[in-house]
């Protein structure tokens, strides 16, 4: 190579260097579309302490707290980061003007997802929801008072009140909360553990158990004196609706279940439920543990063999014919398990089991299902996701509905977990509706 070229040469690397050495810090946002479902995220960058860069996810549609980047690199023009906690990852290219990022998340089955850089006038707020926020105390500890973040949206009309799935906070709601303020009074409680919500430690059974976060809603209401209101539930939100439909059902006008009628929220004894038997055959398990074992203990052996052993049996049986033609997990490493229990944990080890819901009701169900990113997009194995939900979850809906016959039950096919979301037409309807007929 001449010396001319070798300096042209030389001259180009370092303009490609310095173009891809300049400042990525800020925020940079991109829609990931998930089915029907599209997630805006925000991803704000900044300067590492001690050098290279850091990072965070606002997944705005879905929560307001931050997610903390595991790792953040920036290699000529590619650009990597992992966010561990969500089991996540990206690899995208930076585009030769510095405003926008093309690559795939990973978060199961890879996806397509571009950021650009946000500026002051195209920027997404973080916290898009008008409302008011308070704290409300709902558990006096030794060690100190549990809190819950209450959001207020306003409107008048009946209370509406509600509560979210695993993982949620409030904010969860902030695009669907105003549809509802021209004809309701809207509230919104982030549950202990999440969010800015107090969080007591999840080592202790009871700070988690079903009815312990009945009894958080049932305080909110007594303290805000929110009288007769319709409690919504999403997800595991459900669990919340039965232990105050079961036990206090003259605090409320209705209960409607958002995809959240599962095992959690009403226990079918003819089909069971795997985590709840579990549960339950653990506690029975527990007392052949020595100086455990009752005086008499024939009843525990009988029951034993005579209904937990076999309706485990029956539960494995089901969990193996749904999980036949899942695809493997995707190559490389599990993501990080956390070393202890874990808010979420604790609910799901804290569920009971609720048979007698008296509060007028309305369950709306995803039958089946959308499949998830993970299932991707190959028709036969899409086709198989879809019949064996129309069976499990088909099946959840019949037998809440055969179980509590003055119930609702709607099915919306191909619908997102995220019923609100993905079929917000439809949920409004069937809510005024549900609502309007309501004493």
């Amino acid at each position: 190579m001449r010396k001319s070229s070798l300096w042209i040469w030389a001259l180009a690397t370092l303009l490609s260097s310095a173009l891809y050495a300049q400042d990525i810090s800020g925020d940079w946002q991109g829609t990931l579309k998930a089915g029907p479902q599209e997630i805006r995220g925000v991803i704000r960058i900044a300067k590492g302490d001690s050098g290279g860069w850091k990072g965070t996810l606002f997944a705005i549609d879905q929560t307001t707290d931050p997610i903390p980047f595991s790792s953040l690199t920036l290699q000529g023009s590619d650009l990597k980061f992992t966010i561990d906690s969500v089991g996540g990852s990206y690899e995208g290219k930076l585009s030769p003007d510095g405003n926008s990022v093309a690559g795939t998340w990973t978060q199961g089955q890879p996806q397509p997802l571009e950021f650009r850089r946000a500026t002051k006038e195209t920027a997404w707020p973080l916290d898009p929801g008008m409302h008011a926020v308070r704290f409300v105390t709902v558990d006096k500890t030794a060690d100190k008072d549990v809190k819950l973040e209450v959001l207020d949206w306003g409107g008048s009309g009946r209370p509406v009140v509600l509560l979210t799935g695993l993982g949620n906070n409030a904010h969860v709601f902030d695009k669907f909360a105003p549809r509802l303020t021209a004809t309701y009074h809207v509230y919104g409680i982030t549950r202990r553990g999440f969010g800015v919500s107090s969080a007591p430690a999840p080592s202790v059974n009871a700070n988690y158990m079903a009815d312990r976060l009945g009894d958080d809603v049932l305080a909110v209401l007594d303290t805000l004196k929110i009288e007769k209101p319709v409690l919504v539930g999403h997800s595991i939100g459900g669990e919340e609706l039965s232990s105050v439909g079961s036990r206090h059902p003259e605090k409320v006008a209705g209960l409607v279940y958002l995809d959240a009628g599962y095992g959690y929220a009403y226990y079918d004894r003819s089909r069971g439920d795997l985590t709840l038997d579990v549960l339950d055959l653990q506690k029975k398990l527990e007392q052949f543990q020595p100086g455990n074992l009752p005086r008499d203990p024939k009843p525990l052996v009988r029951e034993l063999l005579e209904i937990s052993l076999p309706g485990f049996e029956r539960d494995l049986r089901q969990l193996q014919e749904n999980l036949r033609d899942q695809p493997p997990p995707p190559a490389g490493p599990a993501p990080p398990q956390p070393a202890g229990p874990t808010a979420g944990s604790a609910i799901i080890a804290g569920q009971q089991k609720y048979t007698d819901i008296k509060a007028p009701i309305l369950a709306i169900f995803a039958v089946p299902h959308d499949p998830p990113p993970q299932i991707g997009n190959d028709p036969a194995t899409r086709a198989a996701f879809e019949a064996r939900d129309e069976v499990s979850t088909g099946a959840q809906a019949k037998a809440f509905e055969s179980g509590l016959p003055s119930a609702r039950v709607v099915r919306l096919p191909h619908a997102n977990h995220y019923v609100f979301q993905s079929n917000e037409a439809d949920v409004l309807h069937e809510m005024n509706a549900f609502i309007g007929a309501l004493p």
